[in-house]
């Protein structure tokens, strides 16, 4: 019988199923891929507010992790939010002990909402635990900016920007560039075979609640499967823009709340 490969997301719980534990799921799910779960938050949110983070005990985290890795031929991780220094320590301790599965971190620190979703004090152990041992990593632009200590405002300052954040963890990058204005969202991929512009237009919605989620799950499915990287990101990317193009509003007792249709038939 066929077995699909696996694929594990260390990740926070969105109560909202926009984003985190519940989009990578649906996501694996879309690309035919098994996917692991280790929950790292419980959050209280929706696209319109992030009102309660309740961090898991690094103990459970860390024992679902190494259960997961121990028990399941785990061919790719995503990392999402890991909110503490704690528990971005611990877990850049355990997949340091299985360098030959692809990692793609998704340095999860700011919500769409402009809530913070992780502590300041664990920027730092991210960028000297867990971001070099990447595959590559996803961040957004605010995020970069938090990295860099530095603005970014131009489709110039993407690309410095991407290559100042590979040089200095040492690993690729897919730098996200759909917080600049215009009519066109540009993704660019530093890796040791150079850069890699991704563009589609952009989608005119309501929210863009889970899409980095989304974005990186996708890559990390199919790295899973086995495609190279610069391969998997284009598909992603495509999957991405199909999930803006048939997503929907509800109107609540909260307001318009935007979710994205992550599909499960896969491809």
């Amino acid at each position: 019988m066929h077995q699909p490969p696996v694929a594990l997301t260390i990740a926070g719980s969105d109560c909202s199923s926009g984003a985190g534990i519940q989009a990578d799921l649906k996501t694996f799910q879309h690309f035919n891929v098994h996917g692991l779960t280790a929950i790292t938050c419980v959050v209280s949110e929706t696209a319109n507010i992030v009102r309660l983070v309740h961090p898991v005990p690094v103990e459970i985290v860390t024992d679902q992790v190494t259960l997961l890795l121990e028990s399941f031929p785990v061919a790719a991780i995503k990392t999402g939010m890991l909110f503490s220094a704690t528990h971005v320590t611990a877990i850049a301790d355990i997949v340091r002990r299985f360098p030959q599965t692809a990692l793609v971190v998704d340095p999860v620190m700011i919500a769409s909402t402009g809530d913070p979703l992780l502590e300041a004090d664990a920027v730092e152990c991210y960028q000297s635990q867990l971001l070099p041992q990447a595959r590559v990593i996803t961040p957004n632009l605010p995020e970069a900016e938090a990295l860099l200590k530095r603005r970014i405002t131009t489709s110039a300052e993407l690309e410095i920007a991407a290559r100042d954040l590979a040089d200095r963890f040492r690993t690729a990058v897919l730098l996200k560039g759909g917080h600049l204005e215009g009519p066109l969202c540009i993704d660019l991929l530093i890796d040791t075979d150079g850069c890699h512009r991704y563009q589609a237009e952009r989608i005119a919605v309501t929210g863009s609640h889970g899409t980095g989620c989304t974005f990186s799950a996708a890559i990390t499915a199919r790295l899973a499967k086995g495609d190279s990287l610069s391969s998997a990101i284009a598909t992603a990317k495509d999957y991405l823009g199909e999930t803006l193009r048939k997503s929907y509003d509800y109107n609540g007792t909260t307001g318009w709340v935007h979710a994205l249709n992550q599909g499960t038939s896969g491809f």
